[in-house]
């Protein structure tokens, strides 16, 4: 009798997001979850109940069982962990940011070669269905306005909010663009804890595009938005609610138009503004990057958001860090 592949896939940190992971990791197919990790005992006695799985006393026993890991702990932990990881033979799913730091990075991208494992990073906003939208449409930007607002939280206060909240937009944006950048102007305030609460960004490109970033933990109300003003094109897309919008100004309507808003300008050469709100699948961000996480692996192919571009979003965002800091 043929099975599928099965793999044996454990959680380290099951925490408030790695209760997440676990949650979607029990109900995907070609996986088992080989078990949980966690310091904080009482916690991961508690996380095992809920969900029928085995906790590990040690990570090295968890990682000894597992073909896979996901870990999911606070960013200072990410390398020593996936260094061991790797080590023992397991490919690793590491929650943003990938690490602390560029070295750190630069050693698990060796580790990985060497291995011949795979690294995945939760950038989790290229699974969104409103930017896997915007990725059919193709846009060519010459002016990006991103705003990621979110209310105080402790938990996540370990790193900046560049490294916490900005490095999703930073991810986003090369990924359209690329990582040529000609230049960086940075400020950031630190409000309510001991590293930077609030911060703006303006990166300018050498394709001449230009992009407004800002990034704060201290707001009254969640914002995840980012605006795309192209030639004859305005997109909008809002990472919360998974909406995009698009305005395109064009000379003639065609067919294909007529379903949707039309508004005349009436200037001396008639053109017409054209609304357009695609439909989305709504799926789960998280399943599907940890779907990918999990075909990448059986189909040795590398991952959407592999450990290089996580490791160039990391040095984007340590840049702003560092502008930031010296001033």
């Amino acid at each position: 009798m043929i099975t599928e592949p099965s793999l044996r896939i454990g959680v380290i940190g099951v925490g408030h997001l790695g209760n997440f992971h676990l949650k979607q990791l029990v109900t995907i197919n070609k996986i088992e979850v080989s078990g949980i990790y966690d310091t904080d005992k009482e916690r991961v006695n508690e996380i095992s109940k809920s969900y029928g799985v085995q906790v590990f006393l040690s990570l090295e026993e968890l990682l000894i069982t597992s073909d896979a890991v996901s870990i999911v702990t606070p960013t200072p932990s990410h390398y020593e962990i996936a260094h061991l990881a790797l080590q023992h033979g397991c490919h690793v799913f590491i929650e943003k940011p990938i690490t602390n730091n560029m070295l750190e990075a630069e050693k698990l991208l060796i580790d990985a070669k060497r291995s011949k494992k795979i690294i995945q990073v939760g950038h989790i906003e290229r699974f969104n269905p409103s930017f896997l939208a915007l990725k059919k449409i193709n846009p060519k930007p010459k002016f990006i306005e991103a705003h990621r607002l979110a209310p105080f939280n402790p938990r996540g206060n370990d790193v900046p909010v560049i490294l916490d909240l900005m490095i999703h937009d930073i991810d986003i944006i090369i990924s359209l663009l690329g990582n040529k950048i000609k230049d960086i102007k940075a400020n950031g305030v630190r409000v309510v804890s001991s590293s930077i609460d609030i911060a703006n960004v303006r990166i300018e490109f050498f394709n001449d595009c230009v992009a407004n970033l800002t990034a704060s933990r201290i707001s009254q109300k969640e914002m995840r938005k980012m605006r795309l003003f192209s030639l004859n094109s305005y997109m909008t897309i809002d990472f919360k609610e998974k909406i995009l919008e698009e305005y395109k100004v064009k000379d003639n309507i065609s067919n294909e138009d007529e379903n949707n808003q039309i508004i005349e300008i009436g200037n001396d050469k008639k053109k017409y503004i054209i609304y357009d709100k695609p439909k989305m699948h709504q799926k789960d961000a998280l399943k599907m990057e940890l779907i990918h996480f999990i075909d990448s692996i059986l189909n040795n192919k590398k991952p959407e958001t592999d450990g290089i571009s996580a490791t160039e979003a990391l040095n984007i965002a340590l840049k702003i860090q560092s502008i930031i800091d010296n001033k």
